[in-house]
């Protein structure tokens, strides 16, 4: 087993519990928040309106959960952090892409509406860190 080398630990901590905390206030949200987050990732993301808004938070949250927690124990390898990192940035970079009103008509920039998820730029960017680290 391959401890996280010491240069990555910041990045991994920082990011894995803010997204591990992400995580966990959803695993119990309520069926309010529940269904506003249906809504936005099946605008996004059509083929998740099949899915019942209770059950799509919990899988969300449970993915969030073991994507931070990934990140933030360094027994785990650097490329599978990085692959769990860069796949969740990514959906969360696609609902960005494909909902309305999230980004300047035309253009790659938010809206102030898009701002907090056109953010989420910066996990792709230590996910790919991530991965580049663990092919060395």
């Amino acid at each position: 087993m391959k401890l996280a080398r010491p240069r990555t630990l910041p990045g991994r901590l920082v990011t894995g519990t803010y997204i591990l905390h992400a995580g966990l206030e959803k695993w119990n949200a309520t069926q309010a928040r529940a269904e506003g987050v249906h809504a936005a990732a099946s605008s996004a993301y059509p083929q998740l309106a099949a899915v019942p808004p209770a059950r799509l938070l919990k899988l969300l949250a449970g993915a969030e959960i073991l994507t931070g927690a990934a990140l933030v124990v360094p027994l785990v390898d650097s490329r599978i952090a990085g692959v769990a990192l860069t796949a969740f940035s990514a959906g969360l970079l696609g609902l960005y892409w494909r909902s309305p009103g999230m980004r300047r008509t035309g253009s790659i920039w938010p809206t102030p509406a898009g701002t907090a998820v056109s953010k989420d730029v910066w996990m792709l960017g230590i996910g790919l860190g991530l991965l580049a680290e663990g092919a060395r």
